[in-house]
């Protein structure tokens, strides 16, 4: 019974809170208000403190602009978790947008939806993109595609940076910053997550979500670690199978390193 009171209260307060910075944020998109970035940094902590997600961070973002994260990416909540931390924007596969409340959410963030089947328009979603980093805005990807069960990096495909080469030449400096970062679910109730646990922070594509979300909500207590790590330089010169390679390979170093300590 407590548990189902807490869940409403949850709800409840989360809707609340939607409710009184919803009027805000729209202006802020329809006007291009430097609020409608950081905004969603607030929604996201308070999102993050009630469904009990604590969020630690390692290392720092990079300052240099224009710049892309590159992030590994097992559940809905990275997006709460990235959010709290950084005035971020996401670049979400098309059908996202359709989706109940996230798809409202994900629009409110101005979100950059992508149809990856339709190669056809795949020209003017890089534009996007690079228009967006050319913009100053901090553009995350999934170079995954989708999202995996928490325990590892799934494979990766370089031609996902194209974005990153894309937006070099609108770079005052003539160069685009990607940096990986890692998102882990280590701990539940103060104690190490292993894989056994990590099915309630993990979200594969083959997992009904409310049974999940229901699951996250009783788990009251989620530890979460993210690692920023060195950022890889995309400049015209550039070969991006090479460069992207590499982001990948930190991406993966510091997710097994945070998920596997005693491994390192």
């Amino acid at each position: 019974m407590i548990a189902w009171l807490r869940i409403v209260a949850i709800v409840f307060i989360l809707a609340v809170v939607t409710l009184c910075l919803l009027p805000v944020q729209l202006l802020g998109l329809k006007f291009d208000w430097r609020l409608r970035r950081t905004l969603p940094r607030f929604w996201h902590r308070v999102a993050c403190r009630l469904l009990g997600l604590h969020v630690r961070t390692h290392g720092n973002l990079e300052a240099r602009r224009p710049l892309m994260i590159a992030a590994n990416h097992a559940s809905w909540k990275d997006i709460l978790v990235l959010g709290s931390v950084a005035d971020v924007v996401y670049v979400a596969k098309a059908e996202v947008a359709n989706w109940p409340v996230f798809g409202v959410l994900a629009k409110l963030q101005k979100t950059i939806f992508v149809e990856r089947e339709q190669k056809r328009k795949a020209g003017d979603q890089v534009n996007e993109i690079a228009s967006r980093l050319g913009g100053g805005e901090i553009v995350v990807l999934f170079p995954e595609g989708t999202t995996s069960d928490g325990n590892r990096l799934l494979d990766v495909k370089s031609s996902l940076f194209g974005a990153a080469s894309a937006a070099v030449a609108s770079s005052p400096e003539g160069v685009v910053y990607v940096q990986p970062v890692s998102i882990a679910y280590t701990g539940i109730y103060g104690m190490p997550m292993g894989r056994y646990y990590r099915p309630i922070a993990a979200w594969p594509g083959d997992i009904e979500l409310t049974p999940h979300l229901m699951g996250v909500l009783k788990a009251e207590a989620l530890e979460v670690d993210v690692d920023f790590g060195e950022a890889v330089e995309f400049r015209a010169d550039t070969n991006r199978k090479v460069a992207g390679a590499s982001v990948v390979s930190r991406l993966r170093t510091m997710l097994n390193q945070r998920l596997y300590p005693r491994s390192g």
